[in-house]
């Protein structure tokens, strides 16, 4: 079976989470959950202050767009394509483009969890860029961004820097 892919389904405004549901309920209906994986429809919470009372609440990232992962088949593109409120896919004609990797870890669709073999306090070794083979002890890692900061000792002075996970080695 192929790999399944994100789209991006294009819906009337307001209509996001009737789609979703409506997706998940005909897969149910026709055995498809290893064809039609997974249906979201991204949110944030959002802090609404009104009448000087701060509010919580959940707002749509992308209004008017339902994100599916599936494998895309003649059924599969029908059953998303006609389900009630969907106006079409993302792409050029009725060619729907599968989201690339990057989009869909910038849209945080699939979020990787990183092991990391270091932490703050430890030692490492720059391994690759402007400051290869410099050594530093490392301040504060940044799991969101994917970076450390860390001191490395550059012409007798420490000074800070920022660097990539996979730009740092430990030092054992």
């Amino acid at each position: 079976m192929a790999n399944a892919k994100w789209y991006v389904a294009h819906t009337y405004s307001g209509y996001e989470n009737k789609v979703m549901t409506d997706i998940q309920k005909t897969v149910e209906n026709r055995n498809m959950a290893d064809i039609i994986q997974e249906i979201r429809v991204p949110m944030e919470e959002v802090v609404e202050i009104k009448d000087n009372q701060k509010k919580i609440v959940e707002r749509k990232i992308y209004p008017g767009y339902v994100m599916v992962k599936m494998v895309m088949t003649d059924e599969s593109w029908y059953v998303v394509r006609n389900t009630r409120g969907v106006t079409g896919f993302v792409g050029p004609g009725s060619s729907p483009v599968p989201l690339t990797e990057t989009e869909v870890e910038n849209m945080g669709l699939e979020r990787t969890t990183i092991e990391l073999d270091f932490a703050a306090g430890d030692n490492i070794r720059v391994k690759y860029g402007p400051l290869e083979g410099f050594v530093g002890v490392i301040t504060e890692i940044q799991m969101d961004k994917k970076k450390i900061r860390a001191k490395v000792s550059m012409f007798g002075r420490d000074t800070d820097v920022e660097l990539e996970f996979n730009q740092v080695e430990a030092l054992v």
